[in-house]
């Protein structure tokens, strides 16, 4: 019990923490943003060149540290796109009345540079820790590549609440790939196959008496429970957007670019802002 209690609280702290930080970077001025990446990047290489060691201590510490490189390594790739140095070919909303595959096709083009570096990331993973006793980091990498995944097609099905104050300004037109719906068909795949996995890795988890296959079966488990509790957030009516209120900058509280500056001089009338699909 007291091997669930840390790893639910690590984590839960981890979630909580690495979600509201990347918010928190996303939503400063955008000139900050290549320091921001600078940094990533680095804390990024230093994952990758310790990465096979991590993968060969078969220790308690062993698994969270192979949890923590992998949400460090998926942090460089959100940072990317939500910063806008790795997205896709089209940055431009849906055009109305645009439906089925051509909507889904235009969908994908607006991140599909970004789907890419997803997939070498995770081959790169794969290929390090190939054969080696610690696959912490590997799990935990492809438990959020493959929950993000869910959550986007269910976004683009339709759900009841979608986090549009969590994207900065460049990225507002992705709004109009979502839909509002109280529920759609993927939605109870999701949740259901999800919640089945988590409770069979927490299970085998608790069974274990191996240190770093316990503790490495708890914090994915639970990393794959709290995704699912994110994919509930999308179709009850309640903002988890609440839980990272200090990480999301009110718009009169964030410092103007330039860019901002030379539209309030402008004589030019301001364009209107897109609707939302």
């Amino acid at each position: 019990m007291n091997d669930l209690l840390w790893a639910t609280g690590l984590a839960l702290l981890s979630w909580w923490l690495s979600t509201g930080v990347i918010l928190y970077l996303n939503h400063l001025p955008r000139a900050s943003h290549r320091w921001s990446m600078c940094v990533a990047s680095a804390l990024l290489l230093i994952c990758l060149f310790h990465l096979p060691d991590i993968s060969a201590d078969q220790s308690r510490m062993g698994a969270a540290l192979g949890f923590f490189l992998a949400l460090l390594i998926w942090g460089w790739l959100e940072m990317s796109y939500l910063m806008g140095f790795v997205t896709g070919p089209r940055s431009e909303p849906c055009p109305e009345g645009v439906t089925g595959w051509k909507r889904f096709h235009l969908a994908v083009q607006t991140s599909l540079y970004h789907e890419l570096a997803v997939v070498m990331a995770a081959a790169m993973i794969i290929a390090i820790t190939w054969g080696a006793p610690n696959q912490v980091a590997t799990w935990t990498f492809l438990v959020l590549w493959l929950m993000r995944w869910s959550a986007k097609l269910n976004l683009f099905l339709g759900v009841v609440n979608y986090n549009q104050d969590w994207f900065p300004e460049h990225l507002q037109y992705l709004g109009s790939y979502t839909r509002r719906r109280s529920m759609n068909l993927l939605f109870p795949l999701s949740v259901g196959l999800g919640t089945i996995i988590a409770t069979v890795l927490i299970t085998l988890g608790l069974q274990s008496d191996e240190g770093e296959e316990r503790s490495g079966h708890l914090l994915v488990g639970t990393l794959l429970a709290l995704a699912v509790l994110e994919h509930w957030f999308l179709m009850l009516p309640l903002r988890d957007s609440a839980l990272w209120q200090w990480a999301l900058r009110k718009k009169s509280d964030r410092i103007p670019s330039k860019t901002d500056l030379v539209v309030e001089d402008s004589r030019e009338p301001r364009p209107c802002a897109q609707p939302l699909g």
